[in-house]
């Protein structure tokens, strides 16, 4: 039998934002400040209420991890003062990767998650690279229903902050609550059925194989692993725990 997740000790970083379903802050994790970096579903669907919700928060910058081919058009205009950056993730042209993770839909679960680290270094540190140079200001980054691609990127901004591995599966596990509402709104519903029924042919749960990943990922030893500079390293986690830049 698999754990459950833990009840969230945090509940006031769960956001309101009208016309998404899946937001929350990633401060009180660790030592992650409030206010830094949101994970959020397709912010497309916010309307006019949704996205001054988003701009009283702090957001300045949006990172959209989507592919272009998921692109539509927003319900409601983007506030003056919000900066969108597009920066792909998941890397979907490389068939040979991704084709057996579709056969049985692992790709929507952790269970992709460490070979996909492994195979797409170089996408992980773009993004970190991305983060850490946004302007002031809060981040909300995205992809479509905001557990996977999202989850992948707060895998990285938890561990950078210090969170610990059961605070990023606890983290994780919110998503497959609200994936009902995310996917209706998608015109994929039945996606939510599909996915509950990988995690039952495996034995296991969203919790306990995002707890399996997390404890075997160091954030800042795998960016310096790809690449990335240490001094972008120390700058977006003085970023995500609310740090004076160097």
């Amino acid at each position: 039998m698999t754990a459950a997740a833990p009840p969230d000790p945090h509940p006031r970083r769960h956001l309101t934002w009208d016309g998404c379903f899946n937001v929350r802050d990633l401060g009180g994790l660790g030592r992650h400040a409030p206010g830094a970096f949101v994970r959020a579903d397709s912010v497309e669907k916010l309307t006019a209420a949704g996205w001054a919700a988003a701009h009283a928060h702090g957001v300045r910058t949006v990172l959209d991890l989507r592919n272009d081919d998921e692109r539509g058009t927003d319900a409601a205009p983007r506030p003056d003062g919000i900066t969108t950056v597009r920066l792909p993730l998941d890397g979907i042209e490389d068939t040979a990767f991704w084709e057996p993770w579709f056969t049985d839909w692992r790709w929507g679960t952790p269970l992709h998650y460490r070979p996909f680290l492994d195979h797409f270094p170089e996408r992980v540190a773009a993004t970190a690279e991305a983060l850490a140079a946004a302007a002031p200001g809060g981040v909300a980054f995205h992809c479509a229903a905001g557990r996977d691609r999202t989850g992948l990127v707060s895998l990285l901004l938890l561990s950078l902050a210090g969170a610990t591995p059961e605070e990023i599966a606890a983290d994780y596990a919110l998503s497959e609550a609200r994936m009902t509402p995310v996917f209706t709104a998608l015109g994929r519903a039945e996606e939510v059925a599909q996915l509950a029924a990988a995690y039952r042919s495996h034995a296991t749960s969203p919790y306990a194989e995002m707890l399996k990943v997390a404890r075997r990922f160091d954030g800042a030893a795998y960016l310096a692993a790809a690449g990335v500079p240490g001094t972008t390293v120390a700058a977006l986690r003085a970023r995500a725990t609310g740090q004076p830049r160097g």
